[in-house]
């Protein structure tokens, strides 16, 4: 009996474990309930965007812009420079006289926006263009004060010496990201102070002027100073424009300009696929330092008139401005190159007439850069508010 009575107990207790487990599987899962979301709210939803049309991109663009140049004027205003004056000053620029000025300015700017363009395709922030702009000088200067060739292509060696000295200045970046994975951004911007300090040291030195005793070089002789075309412009001009059309190829018609696109687009898939991404870059920046070197040489060679200690200050900001108003084609970048010059000559007339500082003109085109720049995440992306 007692082991029937064992074995009654044990079979009640498997029913009922059974039972329970039934009950446990086929109920529902306990879930908190879901809060509720006030009515009258919502959120924001960041989306990237897939495609959009080339009018959008220039609407985002110019709407930008309108954006900076109004803060800018509203900057002014505050300075106390009312707008109607402000609006009367760009219209002088334009006439006759002034715009030679103009043309002459939009030369080194045209070459450091091809300097900034070209890199920014590739991915490569070249904030270098000082330095690079100084080297180039030293070069060109180098050819003069050492008597390099005969007169008649002298200033054909010292373009060409300005251009090795740009490039050479840049490709030291590039080993050092290269071989020890220095970020550009800093390379560039530090070592715009050693071409500044290295220029510094010549001008106070060996190459200072010894009849006037300032930290300038000795003046050019007449063969090595660009000629004037006409109007009062000098050739620096005709460089700038070839250097445009030079850089329209290599970017549209060129092999290499179309290995940039896929290097722009995904570096390790252009590898993939073939493309030597390594050459290529290497190729493009060289070029990129290589206008800049340009830059300094046809400050030097017209402007100046010799080496001098502030021939390049300005232009980092003016290169990547214009690279980013042109979306790194180098057609577009003769347009804002001009348009840039404009903003120049009217900030010389400013700071003459009205006691705007130099810093205030810095800083305005540090608000369109910013502003430019901005548009870009709008491009790129879709905001939406979800209720």
């Amino acid at each position: 009996m007692p082991n029937s009575n064992a074995l009654r107990t044990a079979r009640q207790s498997a029913v009922l474990w059974s039972t329970m487990h039934d009950i446990l599987r086929r109920a529902e899962p306990l879930t908190p309930p879901a809060p509720a979301t006030p009515r009258g709210f919502g959120r924001l939803t960041l989306d990237v965007r897939q495609n959009l049309p080339p009018w959008k991109q220039a609407v985002f663009v110019g709407s930008s812009l309108i954006l900076g140049l109004a803060i800018s004027v509203a900057i002014l205003a505050v300075a106390g420079i009312p707008p109607l004056t402000l609006v009367s000053e760009l219209a002088g620029v334009l006439t006759a006289e002034n715009l030679r000025g103009v043309l002459i300015q939009a030369a080194p700017l045209i070459l450091v926006g091809l300097g900034a363009s070209l890199a920014f395709r590739i991915g490569f922030w070249n904030l270098g263009i000082e330095g690079q702009m100084i080297f180039g000088g030293i070069f060109a200067a180098a050819i003069s004060i050492y008597d390099i060739g005969p007169p008649a292509t002298r200033l054909l060696l010292m373009g060409m010496a300005a251009a090795l000295g740009g490039g050479l200045w840049v490709l030291l970046v590039v080993f050092l990201k290269l071989r020890f994975r220095v970020n550009e951004i800093i390379a560039t911007l530090l070592l715009n102070y050693v071409a500044m300090y290295f220029l510094f040291h010549l001008l106070y030195g060996a190459w200072q002027d010894s009849k006037t005793a300032f930290p300038q070089s000795t003046p050019f002789r007449p063969f090595e100073r660009l000629a004037d075309i006409g109007y009062g412009v000098n050739s620096g001009l005709l460089i700038a424009l070839a250097g445009v059309l030079a850089a329209g190829w290599l970017i549209h018609l060129s092999r290499i300009g179309f290995y940039t696109r896929f290097i722009s687009a995904n570096p390790k898939m252009a590898k993939v696929v073939g493309v030597p991404v390594q050459a290529a870059t290497i190729w493009i920046i060289a070029i990129s330092g290589a206008c800049s070197g340009l830059a300094g040489f046809v400050n030097v060679a017209s402007q100046e008139g010799r080496l001098t200690q502030s021939f390049a200050n300005g232009y980092v900001f003016s290169g990547v401005l214009i690279a980013f108003l042109s979306r790194n084609d180098p057609i577009v970048v003769a347009i804002v190159g001009f348009l840039i010059a404009v903003l120049f000559i009217t900030g010389q007339t400013l700071q003459v007439f009205y006691q705007i500082p130099f810093t205030m003109v810095q800083m305005i085109e540090a608000i369109i850069v910013i502003a430019v720049a901005s548009s870009e995440f709008l491009i790129r992306h879709r905001i939406r508010w979800i209720r």
